[in-house]
């Protein structure tokens, strides 16, 4: 505090600025421009040194904080990311290694078959010539010759040295990106212009999903993986029945997909499609799945959901059927899985009526009956998705457009708006591409279907 003293020269001294106090003041304080008196000026003086004091002690108790700071447990969640990424990347690093394996596997043992079969010939005419005794020199020849080729052959099988052009792998630093949030807010005023837009054939099924690699959906009458780019990268006919749903497993590392009675799965590197559960008796409608189970959903009224083990085999371990699941009039039209809980999408056929709701905590409480009720969506719901926004798990409902809600509260956050009425969704497991597919028409007759890929 700077302190400027004055004289007076003919004139009245003034008197202390503060409330009736009536010395004559003494100086002026430059800080807060008052005149006072020197008692006054004390008690000031004393109380802004009393500040510093108090933001001394702040000071100390930051200092203290800053000292004991864990800074594992505050970057805990985000190490956490880093370690499911190192993982993935394991198991892609693994899965490619068993495949070259087999390769390798694959090339010797087509040689080997080709021996094997020219040799049983051979092994089955020399007792067909010693049947007929009728046999030449010409023939012994040929035998012999054969034979010896086969002998060749097989020195060469024994010593076969493969040549293998191995590149080291590079990893792009762009893969991990790693920037500081300024808040726990989520910004989701805007979203990105459309990137690109393919058209589907009007008979395809409308169904599809997405890894952090590529995109899967049907085309009739192929099986279809396209790339970030969209562009079809792989594809492979689909013989069997109707597509009900898709999605993505990172255990099994394949696509599952529900057929009408079936379940398949998808390679995603030889596009091999294998049947591996059918029960006839019951008709699909929707599925999802987490890192140890597979929900599927039945198609009709007073649905049941059924669950299944995926390691090492899928099969049927638990069913839930109504009143748990629903009422006997009503539906379940869509279901994700996300962060523990099982989020389902339920319609009345009698009165039209549709809620949302949360089954949670499924993985420590498998009371599948535990709900929580999305109460304040009216429109009808075509599809959901689960997607991972910085720290929040969110929840995408599609219908006129896309809404999104936060799990933990349940609570509606913002609505985007879109021009055609959106059939299906979903989100890439990596990232926040968002893939949506919409019907472009009349209400009455579509006349194309159209799938859409936002990049946020």
């Amino acid at each position: 505090m700077r302190i400027l003293e004055y004289y007076y020269f003919g004139k009245m001294p003034q008197s202390c600025s503060m409330e009736q106090c009536m010395r004559t003041s003494r100086w002026l304080c430059d800080c807060c421009q008052q005149y006072l008196c020197l008692q006054h000026l004390n008690e000031h003086n004393a109380l802004l040194i009393s500040q510093l004091n108090s933001l001394t002690n702040k000071i100390d108790t930051l200092s203290d904080r800053l000292e004991t700071l864990n800074s594992h447990k505050a970057i805990g969640n985000s190490r956490e990311k880093l370690e499911q990424w190192r993982q993935d990347c394991y198991k892609k690093i693994d899965s490619f290694f068993e495949q070259k394996c087999q390769e390798l596997d694959q090339l010797v043992n087509e040689k080997v078959s080709q021996q094997r079969e020219e040799l049983n010939q051979i092994q089955s005419k020399i007792p067909e010539l010693i049947n007929t005794q009728e046999t030449t020199r010409q023939d012994v020849d040929r035998l012999t010759s054969t034979i010896h080729q086969l002998e060749t052959n097989m020195n060469k099988i024994e010593q076969t040295c493969f040549t293998i052009d191995i590149r080291p792998l590079i990893i792009d630093d762009t893969l991990i990106s790693i920037e500081k949030t300024s808040d726990d807010k989520l910004n989701l005023s805007t979203l990105s212009p459309v990137y690109r837009t393919i058209h589907r054939p009007q008979e395809s099924f409308r169904p599809f999903t997405a890894n952090d690699r590529y995109l899967l959906m049907h085309q009739e009458p192929n099986l279809s993986l396209l790339d970030k780019e969209m562009n079809i990268v792989k594809q492979v006919l689909w013989p069997f029945d109707a597509i009900q749903d898709m999605c993505w497993s990172s255990t099994l590392d394949r696509f599952i997909v529900l057929g009408k009675n079936n379940i398949y799965l998808v390679n995603e590197n030889t596009m091999s499609i294998n049947n591996v559960h059918t029960m006839e008796e019951r008709n699909w409608l929707s599925c999802t799945c987490s890192d140890t189970v597979l929900f599927a959903c039945t198609n009709g009224r007073a649905a049941s959901i059924m669950e299944f083990t995926l390691f090492p085999t899928i099969e049927l371990i638990r069913e839930w059927k109504h009143p748990r699941t629903c009422t006997k009039d009503e539906f379940i039209v869509s279901t994700v899985y996300n962060n523990e809980n099982l989020a389902l999408v339920i319609v009345n056929v009698l009165d039209k009526s549709l809620r949302m709701e949360l089954r949670i905590n499924l993985d420590r409480n498998p009371d599948i009956s535990s709900i929580k009720s999305f109460q304040d969506h009216k429109d009808s719901i075509h599809d959901l998705c689960g997607i991972l926004f910085e720290k929040f798990h969110l929840l995408l409902a599609a219908s006129s457009d896309l809404y999104l809600w936060n799990i933990a509260n349940r609570k509606y956050l913002w609505t985007f708006l879109f021009p055609n009425e959106i059939h299906s969704i979903c989100a890439s497991s990596f990232s926040t591409t968002i893939y949506y597919g919409t019907d472009i028409g009349t209400s009455f007759i579509v006349s194309s279907r159209t799938l859409t890929i936002q990049v946020n």
